[in-house]
């Protein structure tokens, strides 16, 4: 699946309707997800986790932390240890 960026979110349409997206703030270096949302009719598909990835990938490049702050961020970082070392502490 392609995501688009746009400064502060992450996001993939079809016909023109927004599907998932990821909203995020940049501060001192944070990167601090505040949102994820995918449309019911196609959870379950792992199209969250796939934002999530593109995310992190996302800190890597600009060597930012990150803050999980949504609900879905944090269940996400509490499920693996893979990327600890990016959390904000």
């Amino acid at each position: 699946m392609k995501f688009e960026y746009k400064p502060g979110r992450f996001y993939t349409e079809k016909d023109g309707k927004v599907i998932a997206k990821l909203i995020f703030m940049i501060g001192n270096n944070v990167v601090s997800i505040n949102h994820t949302f995918v449309d019911p009719s196609y959870r379950g598909r792992g199209i969250a986790g796939k934002l999530m990835l593109e995310i992190i990938n996302y800190a890597q490049e600009h060597q930012f932390m990150i803050e999980p702050v949504c609900t879905y961020a944090k269940q996400f970082f509490t499920r693996t240890d893979k990327y600890n070392d990016l959390l904000l502490k």
